[in-house]
């Protein structure tokens, strides 16, 4: 490819480059939809969820666990 030149890009790169996105896309979509549902399920208990969390990736980055 040589500098100032347009339309470098295969066509077939470009597709594949909109595949990887919508793919990327729908799994984003669908992990939404899972964490949605089950912060929905938990109610009340997702302070405590996040705390959880938060204190598990404490002890990783402590190497206690």
């Amino acid at each position: 490819m040589f500098p100032g030149t347009r339309g470098g890009i295969d066509v077939e790169d470009l597709l594949k480059l909109i595949l990887v996105l919508v793919v990327i896309w729908l799994v984003l979509k669908i992990v939404g939809d899972v964490v949605g549902f089950v912060t929905h399920l938990l109610g009340p208990l997702q302070p405590l969820l996040g705390v959880v969390i938060l204190v598990l990736i404490v002890l990783w980055l402590l190497d206690r666990i």
